[in-house]
């Protein structure tokens, strides 16, 4: 109890902390470069894009959700805005139809309009409040699926504990707030989820419990093919360990197994489907995951962002995109989210240097 404890401790002053950005530690493949989109967002997570062009950036412990604009269209934002402030955990964002949704733990509010208002942002408005209130794992990642509902995901709030189906799980609403409905189970946290553009199925990163080891269970990237479906949070890990203590009983064959093992204790957190023609051709269709890095492994992993390469729904490899956020256990940066833009560049948060990154490629 001491150690988690403590590391939650240190994940907490990690997560709080500001490093100033270090790019010239930063690796990628032949061809890619790295540059500061911004480094004026304080505890930077979710991104989302507006149909404007304007970025926006939720946050968490800062509170804040921010606006930034490209105006030069050089590849950095020339302003940052503060368009919500006070919020509870404001981690995601999510744009449909002019209006900014963003939740808030408990919440989900919505700024109308707010491309014609970043001078002047209108008071955010409440369209639901029922969420559990709980902090452990209650910060959200929220997206619009293709079926025009928001998806909005409830983490269990705890390492390891089984609240049946009221916790560990995925919904979606109407825009609006209503409808609310459940729509898988079994997944601890997912603070990432996709569409993939072809098939329109849902792949969505999963973290593992902690204290099982430094190389137990795995992260996940999994993919939803039904409602309804489980995927063995916390009786299964990882697709075929049972739980010590809550697996007496099961069979991990009743589960739905990961697509693909991401590691253990990485904190796979957001993940977009490439779909840009900028990066190389076998880029396109790819899956590129921000691993947030690991609190209590006695030797850091993580800490880069990395592309899943797929044939049909297999992972035909994963390999680093931007690494070097740590070395030599000493961190100065943690990705959290990605986001392709219009032109196939890549926009990469990071909450520990309170930056944005944009990911070019030019054939070399």
């Amino acid at each position: 109890m001491l150690k988690l404890m403590l590391g939650l401790f240190g994940c907490l002053v990690a997560c709080t902390a500001t490093a100033a950005p270090q790019l010239d530690k930063l690796t990628l493949p032949k061809g890619f470069h790295a540059a500061v989109y911004s480094d004026q967002v304080p505890n930077a997570r979710e991104i989302a894009l507006g149909a404007k062009g304007t970025v926006f950036v939720g946050s968490n412990s800062a509170g804040k959700v921010y606006a930034l604009t490209d105006s030069k269209n050089d590849g950095h934002a020339d302003k940052v805005r503060v368009i919500a402030s006070g919020l509870k955990l404001p981690v995601g964002v999510a744009f449909k139809n002019g209006d900014l949704y963003i939740s808030a733990v408990s919440r989900i509010l919505v700024l109308r309009d707010i491309e014609n208002h970043l001078d002047d942002p209108p008071k955010p408005e409440v369209i639901y409040d029922k969420f559990p209130s709980e902090t452990h794992h209650g910060w959200k990642f929220i997206a619009f699926g293709p079926d025009g509902k928001l998806y909005v995901p409830i983490g269990a709030p705890c390492n390891i504990c089984d609240k049946d189906k009221d916790y560990a799980k995925l919904t979606r609403m109407n825009a609006d707030g209503s409808g609310l409905e459940d729509v898988a189970f079994g997944i601890r946290n997912t603070m990432g989820f996709d569409w993939q553009p072809k098939t329109r199925q849902l792949w969505f990163t999963d973290n593992g419990r902690d204290l099982m080891g430094d190389d137990m269970p795995s992260d996940e990237l999994n993919r939803l093919s039904r409602v309804g479906e489980h995927f063995g949070y916390p009786y299964c890990h990882q697709g075929d360990t049972l739980d010590s203590e809550f697996g007496q009983g099961k069979n991990c064959k009743d589960f739905t197994a990961p697509v693909y093992k991401l590691g253990a204790h990485v904190a796979a957190l957001g993940m977009r489907f490439y779909e840009g023609s900028q990066f190389p051709a076998n880029y396109k269709g790819a899956i590129i995951v921000a691993e947030h890095g690991s609190w209590n492994r006695t030797k850091k992993s993580g800490y880069r962002v990395m592309v899943a390469h797929l044939y049909g729904d297999k992972v035909t490899a994963y390999e680093p995109l931007l690494d070097g956020f740590e070395q030599n256990e000493q961190t100065w940066g943690r990705p959290v989210d990605v986001q392709p833009l219009p032109d196939g560049s890549l926009l990469v948060s990071d909450d520990l240097a309170g930056a944005l990154y944009r990911v070019t490629y030019q054939s070399p």
